[in-house]
């Protein structure tokens, strides 16, 4: 769902300045140089709201690009539609000294329809410009205008946009009637708004800061909202397109969502109402009822994004989604309460940041900015459900990694109440691999490797899966660390049970796996799940270390030895227990058997940034240990 478009274009906004600005490059502060492939010379964002219907944003920012690392944070894109107009885009680039090179204009850019492979109806475009490296160091100049039908979306501030940039100085300034009422919510911001009142009796806030430090990217760091300073700023009361509506707290927001903008989009045929009757009738259960509805859902509908009028907030008719088989993520989720309404099954209609990344919904801050796609909830008995209604083959009540164990809005006929989506631990996502190989007197291998795949792993194989048989093969020799690997034949299914899991079967030969040195054989002990590439060090970590989701690996691959042959030497047995993690690996024989077993779980979480240098040794440890070896010996 795409919710907000200045949000969008926010997070490459950039413009000229004044012509008697010196953009010379030794007049940066040497305090700004450290970890900085670009730094912002200067920015203002100036927002007027002239009406609840007419909006003003007036972007201008210089930013020195000292090296490739920079490049990307020079560029500007910027989002556009019907009710989002571009005024004025020009621009100028300077040399290291500070000197114009050349000058560009609107003519200069990209124009191109927002189309990203999903998405059947789109008013939105954009236009890009992407400065050429002349010569290291160099100073892009961008200015602009926005204006906009609306008061509900304006531009956030975003001082920082990213690691590795450092800023000179930044302004915020919004201007508004006195009685324009707004909430707004820093973020490690140590600057307070200036609030005054302008020559022609507006109210103005204005937010300045200076001399930030770039940051450097550190492995494992909080998600970007905590640790970047930003501003947040929502409205009491506003109009969008053509909407008008108020809320300060989720409760209100919900509220607007259920009456304003979903109301009266349930409709269905009395067809297809008798026809979801029907399908129920010899079902009892109500979650037995509402699975067998989600999948005739999935059966018979496909994801594509709608994006016009007010297609970022508000979901199309569910009559539409009936005769047309398709819908975005909100048209879906309405559709599926249709059906679900028409044999009596209440639900909810919940927007979510979505994302690998875990980000919630600020408890304490109400905005829809916060949020870009949705989900529904079915609120059994001491059984909420949670449906993704967007893949046609996601099981019932399985969310995977885009949307789960975070804060998000469910909009009720009461109003709006924030709900946490489910968490899958560190033992639910689980990786179990179960190995049985021969290795004969010339270092061949050969045998069947099943895995099994569960919690958010079990989306692991889903780019594999409806493949081609011959796809599926290129695809798992290259997922596999073994060389010489040859896959003789696979099987991948998944179950969509109530904890669903795939299982993947390989049958598997690696010529020469093993080296053959006179009466000796050494080979890798982990032929399959290992860890290649430890933690880079860090050192005087500014970040504390988090670690977003947590999982468990377990391997048991048993080698068959040659006949005559017996084992010489074989890697140490470890054990390491952490806070974050805990990792095991052992060896043992059984006649002509060698059992190899890892037991690898890294526990999700907040950790102090101390806890990094501890992680950067548990994980050389445990790469050391994968590359172990095995050798056996041919026997008298």
């Amino acid at each position: 769902m795409k919710t907000f478009l200045a949000a969008l274009f926010i997070l490459s906004a950039a413009t000229s300045v004044k012509a008697q600005d010196n953009y010379d490059v030794s007049l940066i502060s040497k305090d700004l140089l450290p970890y900085a492939g670009a730094v912002v010379r200067t920015e203002e964002t100036t927002v007027e709201v002239k009406d609840f219907d007419y909006t003003l944003c007036h972007v201008k920012k210089a930013i020195t690009v000292l090296n490739k690392n920079g490049e990307d944070d020079a560029g500007l894109v910027v989002w556009y539609d019907k009710s989002y107009i571009i005024k004025d885009i020009k621009g100028i680039i300077y040399n290291q000294w500070g000197k114009p090179v050349s000058k560009f204009s609107e003519s200069d850019f990209d124009d191109n329809s927002a189309h990203d492979g999903f998405s059947l109806f789109t008013d939105l475009k954009l236009k890009h410009y992407q400065p050429r490296a002349i010569e290291y160091p160099y100073t892009v100049s961008y200015e602009y205008d926005i204006k906009s039908k609306q008061s509900l979306d304006l531009e956030n501030w975003h001082p920082l946009v990213s690691d590795g940039v450092s800023v000179e100085k930044s302004s915020y300034t919004l201007i508004c009637k006195p009685d324009f009422k707004i909430r707004y919510r820093p973020t490690n911001l140590p600057v307070n708004p200036v609030i005054a009142l302008n020559k022609q009796g507006q109210q103005t806030y204005t937010w300045q800061i200076s001399n930030l430090k770039a940051l450097r990217s550190e492995p494992y760091s909080p998600v970007y909202r905590e640790r970047m300073p930003s501003l947040k700023i929502v409205p009491e009361k506003f109009t969008y397109r053509g909407i008008s509506g108020s809320f300060t707290n989720w409760k209100e927001l919900g509220q607007w969502q259920y009456d304003k903008l979903n109301a009266g989009r349930q409709q269905l045929s009395p067809v297809t109402v008798q026809k979801m009757k029907e399908l129920t009738a010899s079902i009892t259960d109500p979650k037995a009822k509402a699975r067998k509805i989600y999948e005739y859902m999935q059966g018979r509908t496909h994801y594509i994004n709608i994006s016009v009028g007010i297609g970022g907030l508000q979901p199309f008719p569910a009559s539409d989604v009936d005769q047309q088989s398709y819908g975005d993520c909100k048209a879906l989720v309405n559709y599926t309460q249709a059906l679900l309404k028409a044999v009596d099954i209440d639900s909810y209609y919940c927007v979510v940041k979505s994302g690998s990344q875990k980000i919630s919904l600020q408890p304490d801050f109400a905005s829809l900015d916060q949020a870009d796609h949705v989900i529904l909830c079915l609120p059994f008995k001491n059984d909420t459900t949670f449906l993704e209604c967007t893949s046609q083959n996601m099981p019932f009540g399985f969310l995977g990694n885009f949307t789960d164990d975070r804060i998000v809005l469910a909009c009720t006929p009461q109003g709006g109440k924030l709900i946490h989506t489910p968490k899958y631990a560190a033992q639910v996502n689980l990786e179990q691999r179960k190995a049985s190989f021969t290795l004969n007197a010339q270092g061949d291998l050969s045998g069947t490797m099943v895995t099994n795949f569960k919690g958010v792993n079990y989306e692991d194989r889903d780019g594999v899966i409806y493949e081609s048989k011959t796809d599926q093969l290129k695809d798992l020799k290259k997922i596999y660390p073994i060389n010489n690997l040859e896959i003789e034949s696979s099987d991948l299914k998944q179950f969509k049970v109530d904890q669903p899991y795939t299982t993947e079967t390989l049958k598997i030969t690696a010529s020469e796996y093993g080296s053959v040195n006179g009466d000796k054989i050494v080979f890798m002990a982990n032929p399959a799940n290992r860890i290649s590439t430890p933690l880079r060090e860090v050192r005087n970590r500014h970040n504390d270390v988090h670690i977003n989701r947590g999982y468990t690996d377990e391997d048991e691959i048993t080698y068959t030895m040659p006949a005559g042959y017996k084992i010489d030497l074989r890697p140490k047995n470890i054990q390491l227990e952490k806070p974050f993690g805990k990792f095991e690996a052992s060896v043992t024989v059984n006649g002509d058997k060698i059992i190899y077993s890892r037991k690898l779980q890294i526990i999700d979480g907040n950790y102090s940034k101390e806890t990094y240098q501890d992680m950067v040794d548990f994980y050389q440890q445990v790469t050391d240990s994968d590359d172990d070896n095995i050798t056996i010996v041919k026997g008298n």
